[in-house]
């Protein structure tokens, strides 16, 4: 169970994606949910649902769009393309793949966190003068802060384990486009099972050891709170 300096390419990519996917679906996630989750408004079904959409939708079919989205020829990736920027089958597209993929997950949790903070308590710091931001920052955040880190673990999990989406508009570029996944599927086709037993050992362990942590993380926060 050995592999090169030159294997470690998907790990340092996969954790890369991830990691970007992670703050781009954080950026858009928590807006999304705090909006969702207070206010009522003509289509917020339609909206919710299509946000959710991802969570049921074959990762080939997700794919699928993005390649007719981001292709050459569509709408968006004709754009891009006149302005010299390329995104099909370069690591971007692994990012974007990942981020559409995670999002559901992260605006799931969070929603279901600020729907649980009590409004009477945002009311309160209100009427005592502080501003929306600082209600946000100082009240509701801290009370909704164990479902927003469940839902940051779920996306950076999901972003991280991200295959059918990525094959469609990243491909299998081996030092430009493979993750993690990707190495594990081709190495495992290919006959090299050293590899592939190595990777999965790698991706194993890591998200062990994050999984671990947030729950050691939750359990000492509410021995606190206590």
């Amino acid at each position: 169970m050995f592999i090169y300096l030159e294997d470690w390419f998907p790990v340092f990519l996969s954790l890369r994606v991830a990691v970007i996917a992670l703050i781009i679906v954080t950026c858009m996630g928590m807006p999304l949910s705090r909006i969702m989750a207070r206010r009522e408004f003509y289509g917020k079904d339609l909206i919710e649902a299509a946000i959710t959409l991802p969570l049921v939708l074959p990762p080939s079919v997700i794919g699928y769009g993005l390649l007719m989205l981001l292709g050459k020829n569509g709408p968006l990736g004709r754009v891009l393309s006149e302005m010299g920027i390329p995104v099909i089958f370069t690591w971007w597209a692994a990012v974007l793949a990942s981020t559409v993929v995670a999002l559901p997950l992260m605006y799931q949790s969070a929603r279901a966190a600020f729907e649980s903070v009590d409004v009477n308590f945002e009311k309160a710091a209100r009427t005592l003068g502080a501003g929306e931001l600082r209600v946000f920052f100082t009240i509701t955040l801290p009370l909704a802060w164990p479902g927003i880190m469940a839902g940051l673990v779920l996306s950076f999990a999901r972003a991280l384990g991200e295959f059918g989406a990525t094959l469609m508009v990243a491909g299998n570029i081996p030092g430009q486009t493979q993750t993690i996944p990707l190495a594990i599927y081709f190495a495992v086709d290919a006959g090299d099972n050293a590899t592939a037993k190595t990777l999965v050992a790698i991706i194993t362990v890591f998200s062990f050891t994050v999984i671990f942590w947030v729950n050691r993380w939750s359990k000492r926060r509410n021995i606190r709170l206590r």
